[in-house]
């Protein structure tokens, strides 16, 4: 087996890494980063969001797994206290494989695509956004705060759930729309309620301001200057999970309070 790790910059977790290294290639594996197998991530959602987003051309190749070090693990499956567990499963245990798909955007500018595992933001700190939607070609609703946040079902239980959107059930492919501290007034009203539709569903938002904001995608963010038209829908490329024990969803739902 051809691992790599991705590890938190904490010290404790640079540790686990070591020793995660050491018994790995006592048992025969080949440490290789520039063409794994499997990617174990030791630290939080924050660190193995970082290791997809490195190995995101490959990711058809490869699985993810976890051990939570960080402050918050909702993807990982094993607790720093249960390292020699890990260890264990991973060398003697055939996992199950879980697959989650991408978000993906394109602008009109021809930027290379966005991809995000959890969720792409349209937002403005400091300027007030005028957007327009459109789902599958249809207009939807026009927009006007701080901006908009599409997510995915993964997604669903980060910023997304800060917007007050749905936390959504395991296996449903769906996507959410949520506004971002929406203006309204006599004159201008839009959903604000949380938008949640079938996966296979493509959106479209223009808007001159679009210029003003910032595509936030997972911990990355990018310009939009001189867009003035973006796409999102779900992408081809997916994410694989390595499981190697049963953790329920609302297990990992009852860690985040």
């Amino acid at each position: 087996m051809r691992f790599a790790t991705i590890v938190r910059t904490d010290e404790y977790s640079k540790s686990i890494s070591k020793y995660v290294i050491q018994k790995c290639s006592e048992f025969g594996w080949d440490y290789d980063t520039n063409n794994p197998e499997l990617i174990i991530s030791i630290g939080g959602d924050g660190t193995l969001l970082r290791g997809i987003h490195t190995y995101l051309s490959i990711l058809d190749q490869i699985s993810f797994v976890g051990i939570h070090t960080g402050t918050l693990g909702f993807f990982t499956d094993y607790t720093q206290e249960e390292i020699d567990l890990f260890l264990d499963d991973i060398f003697h245990k055939v996992p199950c494989y879980e697959e989650m798909p991408l978000l993906e955007m394109k602008t009109s500018r021809n930027f290379d695509s966005i991809y995000a595992l959890n969720e792409i933001r349209i937002e403005s700190v400091s300027k007030t956004l005028s957007l327009d939607v459109y789902i599958d070609g249809e207009f939807f609703e026009h927009c006007t705060g701080s901006g908009i946040c599409i997510s995915t079902q993964a997604g669903s239980t980060a910023i997304n759930r800060a917007l007050q959107g749905a936390v959504i059930d395991d296996g449903l492919r769906v996507l959410q729309l949520c506004e971002i501290m929406p203006i309204a007034h006599k004159n201008h009203h839009s959903l604000h309620n949380p938008y949640i539709m079938r996966s296979d569903r493509q959106i479209m938002v223009r808007g001159k301001s679009l210029s003003l904001a910032r595509a936030c995608f997972d911990h990355l963010d990018k310009s939009l200057e001189e867009v003035e038209e973006l796409y999102i829908k779900t992408s081809e490329k997916k994410v694989r999970f390595a499981r190697y024990r049963n953790y329920s969803y609302l297990k990992r739902l009852k860690n985040l309070y």
